[in-house]
C-alpha cells in the first residue's frame, strides 16, 4: 500500500539519501521513479566490461608497438601457465561476433579500453590511423546494436617505448604523454563516444605492478619510490581530464575506474559505520582522497614520512580536476572496521582463515561490499554519479558431457552482490549503472587462462564461444531490470 502514491520503500529512499548527507527532498521527487519497478531506476545502464590487453590479440596487427605486458608475458615465470596475450580472444578480429554476443544479452553498454600502443606505438609522437580505425569499426558495430561505448585509456598495456624511455610511470613524462594520447583520441571518439574512464585502478598498477613485481613492468620499487609512481599515474588522471575537456566534444563525460579499498563496518552500528567512512577516506588517501578533495592527507604524509612523494601545488590543482562520474571495480571486502578510542578512530579487524572466497583465492566473497563501497564514496566525496566499473567472478566452468556449463557458483555471486546493489541505489545512492566483468573469458593477467571470469566460455583453442548458465541469468536481470 502507499499515501498518495509515495510507498514505504520510498520513505527508505529519502532516509536513506538523508543519511548520505543527500536532499530528502530531491529524494522524495525521484522515489516515484524508482517505485515503479521493484529492482533498479528506469534507464540504469547493464553492460559487460572487457580490456583491450586481455581479449584483442593481434598484437603485431596494422602498426600496433609493443606494450609493457607483451615483453612481460613472454618473460619465463612470469604467467601461471607459460601463456600469452598474443592471440587472447582474437576480438581484433572476431569484435563483430561479440557484440552480437553482448546484443544477446541484452546489454545497452559495453566498456573496453584502447590501447595505448595501437594509437601511439611509440607512445608519443606520430600517431598510427590504423590503430584507431579498429575502434572506429567497433563503435559501428557497437551502434548498429544499440549499445553505448564507455571507452578506457589505460588499462595497464603501457607502450613498451615510454618504460624504455622513461621509466614508464617513474617519470612525469609519462603523464604529460597520457595527456596527449587523451587528447587525440578525444579529438577523434567524442563524437560519438560520451563517457571515458582515464585510468583503470591506479592501486593496482602500482602496489603489483611497481611494489610486488607480479604484473607488468614487473617492479620491486621501493615504498618512496611506489609513492611517486602514484603520483604520476593520478597527476596523469588529471591532465587526461584536462585534455578530455579541451579536445572533446561538448557533452563528453569523464571520471576514472578504481578499486578502491572497500571498508565495511564489522558491525552495523553508527559508531563503526563512521569509523568505515574515516577508514575509507584515510586508506585511500592516495589517489581517490587527493582526486576528490585536492590534497594528500596530513595522515598519509605522516605515515608516509620520508616516503611521501614530491609534488608542487600546481599539481595537486590538476589531480582535482572536476570528474563527471566515478567508477568503482568491486569485487571482494578489503577492511572490516571497528570504532576505536585512538588517534585515526578505527581499527581493523583481521580476517580468519576460513573466511569464503571462490575459484580465485583472493576473492574472498562478502556482497556487502558492493553496497559499501558506493555508499561511502557518496557519502564522502559526493560524486555526480557512480558506475560499477566492474564486477563479477572466476569460476571452474568445465562444460558438463553434453556441453552445457551450469556456472551456479557464479550466478549465486552475481544475485548476492547485485541484491546488495540494489539495497544501495534503492537508499539513494547514486549509482548509474554496472559492468560485469566479464563479456567472455580472457587472459586473465598473471594467471594466463586458468581463471574464468566470462559469461560465454572461450575455447582458446578453437576461439569458439559458448555462453554458461549465467549468461541466462544476466539476460534475465536486464530483462526485468531487477535481480531474479
Amino acid at each position: 500500500m502507499s499515501l498518495n502514491g509515495f510507498s514505504r520503500r520510498d520513505f527508505a529512499r529519502a532516509a536513506g539519501a538523508v543519511a548520505l548527507g543527500l536532499s530528502a527532498k530531491s529524494a522524495v521527487a525521484a522515489a516515484p521513479r524508482q517505485a515503479a519497478s521493484a529492482g533498479f531506476p528506469r534507464g540504469f545502464r547493464w553492460g559487460t566490461a572487457t580490456s583491450a590487453y586481455q581479449v584483442e590479440g593481434a598484437v603485431n596487427d596494422d602498426g600496433r608497438g609493443p606494450s609493457i605486458w607483451d615483453g612481460f608475458a613472454h618473460t619465463p615465470g612470469r604467467i601461471a601457465d607459460q601463456s600469452n596475450a598474443d592471440i587472447a580472444d582474437d576480438h581484433y578480429h572476431r569484435h563483430v561476433e561479440d557484440v552480437r554476443l553482448m546484443a544477446a544479452l541484452g546489454t545497452k553498454a559495453y566498456r573496453f579500453s584502447i590501447a595505448w600502443p595501437r594509437v601511439f606505438p611509440e607512445g608519443s609522437g606520430r600517431p598510427n590511423p590504423k590503430g584507431l580505425d579498429f575502434y572506429h569499426r567497433l563503435l559501428d558495430e557497437l551502434a548498429a546494436n544499440g549499445i553505448e561505448p564507455f571507452v578506457t585509456l589505460y588499462h595497464w598495456d603501457l607502450p613498451q617505448a615510454l618504460q624504455d624511455r622513461h621509466g614508464g610511470w617513474m617519470s612525469r613524462d609519462t603523464a604529460k604523454a597520457f595527456a596527449d594520447y587523451a587528447a587525440y583520441v578525444a579529438g577523434r571518439l567524442s563524437d560519438r563516444v560520451k563517457h571515458i574512464f582515464t585510468i583503470n585502478e591506479c592501486s593496482r598498477l602500482v602496489h603489483l605492478g611497481h611494489g610486488l613485481g607480479i604484473d607488468a613492468p614487473g617492479l620491486k620499487l621501493s615504498q618512496r619510490e611506489q609513492n611517486q609512481v602514484r603520483h604520476h599515474v593520478a597527476l596523469a588522471h588529471g591532465l587526461a581530464v584536462q585534455a578530455i575537456r579541451a579536445h572533446g566534444r561538448s557533452g563528453v563525460k569523464v571520471g576514472p575506474a578504481e578499486n578502491m579499498v572497500v571498508c565495511i563496518p564489522a558491525i552495523d552500528t553508527p559508531a563503526n559505520i563512521r569509523a568505515a567512512e574515516i577508514a575509507t577516506r584515510e586508506l585511500n588517501a592516495g589517489y581517490l582522497t587527493v582526486m576528490f578533495e585536492g590534497k594528500y592527507r596530513e595522515g598519509f604524509l605522516a605515515q608516509a614520512g620520508k616516503d611521501a612523494p614530491e609534488y608542487t601545488a600546481q599539481d595537486l590543482k590538476i589531480i582535482s580536476s572536476p570528474i563527471d562520474f566515478l567508477g568503482l571495480n568491486v569485487y571482494k571486502p578489503d577492511e572490516y572496521v571497528v570504532a576505536a578510542a585512538n588517534e585515526r578512530g578505527f581499527t581493523l579487524a583481521p580476517s580468519p582463515a576460513s573466511f569464503p572466497h571462490m575459484d580465485a583465492s583472493w576473492l574472498r566473497f562478502d556482497p556487502a561490499a558492493i553496497y559499501w563501497a558506493p555508499r561511502h564514496a557518496a557519502k564522502l566525496w559526493g560524486p555526480k554519479s557512480i558506475y560499477i566499473s566492474e564486477n563479477g567472478t572466476s569460476a571452474a566452468d568445465e562444460p558438463a558431457a553434453d556441453g552445457r556449463i551450469d556456472d551456479l557458483d557464479r550466478i549465486m555471486y552475481l544475485r548476492n552482490y547485485l541484491l546488495h546493489l540494489q539495497r544501495a541505489v534503492a537508499e539513494g545512492v547514486p549509482v548509474a549503472g554496472y559492468f560485469l566483468w566479464s563479456l567472455m573469458d580472457n587472459f586473465e593477467w598473471a594467471d594466463g587462462y586458468q581463471k574464468r571470469f566470462g559469461l560465454y566460455r572461450v575455447d582458446f583453442k578453437t576461439l569458439a564461444r559458448t555462453p554458461k548458465l549465467s549468461a541466462s541469468f544476466y539476460r534475465e536481470v536486464i530483462r526485468r531490470n531487477a535481480v531474479v
